[in-house]
């Protein structure tokens, strides 16, 4: 099975937006023509998704650790960045 076309564009957006100036939603809504939140909800659910894995690594494994840092700091109720101890 493939990515279709608006997952591959979803991945390269979360890979390179912070590279362009203005704020995220902003370039989400003119770049991909969604919401934000249905943006986030794409990605999130292409993280479990090993043709995305396959597609692009680095960047599903960023978003994995963030996602699991984020997890682990609700349940421990310590922060998400660990390098701020």
């Amino acid at each position: 099975m493939q990515l279709s076309a608006r997952d591959r564009a979803l991945l390269d957006f979360e890979r390179t937006w912070w590279q362009a100036p203005g704020p995220k939603g902003s370039r989400i809504r003119t770049e991909l023509g969604c919401s934000p939140t249905r943006y986030y909800e794409r990605l999130a659910a292409l993280l479990d998704d090993p043709v995305a894995f396959a597609y692009d690594p680095l960047t599903v494994m960023r978003l994995r650790r963030l996602r699991d840092q984020r997890r682990r700091a609700r349940f421990e109720g310590t922060t998400a960045d660990p390098r701020s101890r």
